[in-house]
């Protein structure tokens, strides 16, 4: 027998199923150390913890065999999403066949009735998601009297999810004999206290590396400008070519634009998200599983529970707001042994967060720059041929049209015509702001005295910019700021045209800018209307008014001029000579000139009329 610790029928199943050999977690929690006790394990997704948790509740089910008549529940699983349960309950129907179980499921987006029904009539198990359990609990429709054994799937997502009173309810609602299996892919104190409540001198396994969150997972990030991230993420798709990609957004809102663009752009792609029903994500996952579709766009929550065999690349289009998402949505990718790669997509001012996540998760993620559409190109080239160069056997009416076309044009034209055909099947790469042409120091930023920028003296002679008004970035150099990317980055949280925007001073911490002063109320609440609750963008770019202007000097160039990006769109400036009338930095209401004609609201008001 394949496996002898466990029994005959679970052992067929596993052999019936492809199984040669145990996951390092299937073998620790049907170890003779394990056996009848509770256990607290802590496993990434995709290492096998569906079935680990199957074998391991089998002691407790199986019967001579077989699992005994049942009136009332003898196990339960709880799992966070439909999606999850729904797997669990196929992997279970699949492990237990042959031992007769019956299994119903109980989540939400469901029928309910039904669900009744199915528990009215006698099951062995049960999987269900926290809400709806706790709905029929409360109904009476769930007995848990006779309750043996009890786990929880993913955990830690659950209490993240808000289910704490759910779990604690439905645990209270079972007996102190039961046996309770806690299975979560990270271990946070949440998780510790619940287990010191409901658990008893219970087994601790662990199968997550020390090193790394996931070790078949391959870390990238990539930095990129603010403005850039959605090209980034299409360069990403199109150098990767990868059979199914999954892409990690923070809001639904986000998802909805980011899909919608891709599908714009050629890519096949599919959106899940917590305003999509369950018939929606149903057809959307069948599309992935068909190969019809290569991308799926997802929030974190809706993307719980999803096991698709090809999936080999994630992006995280939105940084993750800690180390367990971020393991969490990469452990997407990587199952059961598989190779993947997960891609954090890093704008330059939040650098330094995503690398104390990094360190704080144990992963060593490689940090490059983003594909170029040159790179992607490049390897559309390989690929090319790789695909034509490969020997394959060819039918007879092949052969027929490749001896007529041969006739008709030259092997150049044939080999032209092919490339050009197969370019044309695939969106194109996106032209993305050179971040790396310049040296860089040792700790990777561009180096000092090779940044442009606009310097000033005197105040801005160009019309319009006679009376202006300073505003303040919380980025300097050494977050790698540059007027090509901050530039956009304005005119999108600003609503302003780049024309109205005047002298940029980058320093080493912050930026200043400057704008017409008859614009600077209607720029400020768009900055605000465009911030999230911490007065930043998504890529942690702040925007505030900056009444006294820079207190540093303009960068010269060495022959003590400024830099062509003077002269930009509006033609050359004059001579920098500070006159008798001149309104420097450093005279008499800052560059701008008299400041108290203006003086701007506390950041984050609005005006009257629009509190209307």
């Amino acid at each position: 027998m394949p496996f002898e610790n466990l029994s005959p029928v679970l052992s067929d199943a596993l052999v019936a199923r492809g199984y040669e050999a145990l996951t390092p977690v299937q073998t620790q929690v049907t170890e003779s150390e394990a056996k009848g006790r509770d256990l607290l394990v802590s496993a990434q997704t995709g290492s096998g913890k569906t079935v680990a948790f199957g074998l391991a509740m089998a002691d407790e089910l199986i019967e001579d065999g077989r699992l005994p008549f049942a009136t009332s529940p003898l196990a339960l699983i709880v799992a966070p999403t439909r999606e999850l349960a729904l797997q669990v309950s196929r992997e279970l129907g699949w492990l237990y066949a042959k031992a007769g179980a019956r299994i119903a499921t109980c989540v939400g987006g469901m029928d309910a009735s039904k669900e009744r029904r199915a528990l009215g009539q006698g099951v062995q198990i049960v999987v269900g998601t926290p809400g709806r359990l706790r709905d029929h609990l409360e109904r009476g429709a769930l007995d848990l009297t006779a309750l043996r054994v009890a786990v929880l799937d993913e955990a830690d997502e659950m209490l993240d999810m808000g289910f704490r009173d759910d779990l604690e309810e439905i645990l209270d609602g079972t007996p102190e004999t039961r046996r309770t299996l806690l299975f979560s892919a990270t271990l946070p104190k949440p998780i510790v206290q619940l287990a010191k409540r409901y658990q008893q001198d219970a087994l601790r396994i662990s199968t997550v590396g020390e090193d790394r969150g996931h070790g078949d997972i391959a870390y990238q990030a990539v930095t990129v400008a603010p403005a850039d991230i959605e090209g980034a993420v299409v360069n990403l798709l199109r150098l990767h070519d990868a059979e199914t990609a999954m892409l990690f957004c923070a809001t639904r809102d986000n998802v909805r634009r980011l899909h919608a663009s891709l599908v714009e752009r050629g890519f096949a792609a599919v959106a899940l998200s917590g305003e999509h029903s369950q018939n929606e994500r149903n057809a959307a996952l069948q599309a992935l599983r068909d190969r019809r579709a290569k991308v799926c766009v997802a929030t974190d929550v809706a993307a719980r529970g999803i096991d698709l065999p090809t999936l080999s690349l994630v992006i995280h289009v939105e940084i993750p707001r800690d180390a367990e998402a971020l393991q969490h949505r990469s452990g997407r990718t990587g199952r059961a042994g598989k190779k993947g790669t997960a891609v954090i997509i890093v704008p330059y001012p939040r650098r330094r967060r995503v690398d104390g996540m990094l360190r704080g998760a144990r992963i060593n993620a490689e940090w490059m720059d983003a594909p170029t559409a040159a790179d992607v190109r490049k390897r559309d080239q390989e690929r090319l041929m790789e695909k034509l160069l490969t020997p394959v056997e060819h039918e007879p009416e092949d052969l027929e049209l490749a001896q007529r076309l041969m006739a008709e044009r030259t092997p150049e034209d044939i080999a032209a015509s092919l490339v050009q055909a197969h370019r044309a099947l695939m969106p194109p790469p996106e032209d993305l702001l050179d971040n790396s042409p310049r040296g860089r120091d040792a700790a990777g930023r561009p180096e000092r005295g090779e940044r442009f920028e606009r310097p000033e003296r005197g105040g801005d002679r160009r019309d319009g910019f006679e009376d202006s008004v300073w505003f303040r970035l919380n980025i300097g150099r050494h977050q790698n700021a540059d007027p090509r990317w901050i530039l956009p980055l304005l005119c999108r949280r600003g609503h302003v045209s780049k024309n109205e925007i005047g002298a940029i001073r980058i320093g080493p911490k912050e930026t200043m800018f400057n704008i017409p002063r008859a614009i600077a109320d209607r720029f400020a609440e768009a900055v605000v209307r465009s911030a999230n609750e911490d007065g930043e963008d998504d890529s942690g770019v702040s925007i505030t008014p900056a009444p006294d202007g820079p207190t540093y000097p303009p960068r010269r160039d060495k022959g003590g001029h400024g830099s062509p990006r003077d002269a930009g769109p509006r033609g050359p400036r004059g001579p920098m000579r500070a006159g008798p009338g001149d309104r420097g930095p450093r005279g008499p209401g800052g560059p701008g000139g008299n400041t108290e004609r203006y003086k701007p609201k506390p950041y984050g008001q609005r005006s009257p009329r629009r509190a209307k």
